[in-house]
């Protein structure tokens, strides 16, 4: 009896102390997964996308289904809109994400809708001249091209 609750108090101390250890992370709840079928919040002419790819730098482990979050930059291919830009990939900024993800100072953000922006080149200028509804401020820090047309950071 006396050597279960040895263990028991050895395991339940191991616990705590590697929640001691957690340190708080960047922002990389991620929500969307490639196939993923998100409206677009800018007037590009997109209405709906489908991921096509991640664009992200590092590496991850074979086998693994990419997945992507606020502020990451990715492949689409617009499925529904105006019939010049539709069945053509572009580059594009996810900017809110229904999933909810936790920042450095510990608070954690969730928006009603998954939305991302279309971008026209790499330097990530937004092919659209207006965005609707807030953005991430991830997006704003990492993309200040696409953060000054949103009308409301959050």
């Amino acid at each position: 009896m006396k050597k279960d609750l040895n263990i028991n108090l050895w395991l339940f101390n191991r616990e705590i102390s590697q929640h001691s250890k957690m340190k708080p992370i960047k922002a990389k709840a991620r929500g969307l997964t490639i196939g993923s079928f998100v409206p677009t919040c800018d007037n590009s002419g997109a209405k709906f996308v489908r991921i096509v790819a991640v664009i992200r730098r590092g590496k991850t482990v074979k086998g693994r289904n990419p997945s992507c979050g606020v502020s990451d930059h990715i492949k689409v291919s617009v499925r529904r809109g105006d019939a010049t830009i539709k069945g053509k990939v572009f580059d594009a900024v996810v900017v809110r994400q229904a999933k909810e993800f936790r920042r450095l100072t510990g608070e954690r953000v969730k928006f009603e809708d998954n939305a991302v922006v279309l971008l026209k080149d790499n330097k990530g200028n937004p092919k659209g001249t207006l965005i609707k509804g807030p953005v991430a401020r991830e997006v704003a820090e990492r993309w200040p091209n696409v953060s000054k047309l949103a009308p409301m950071i959050v």
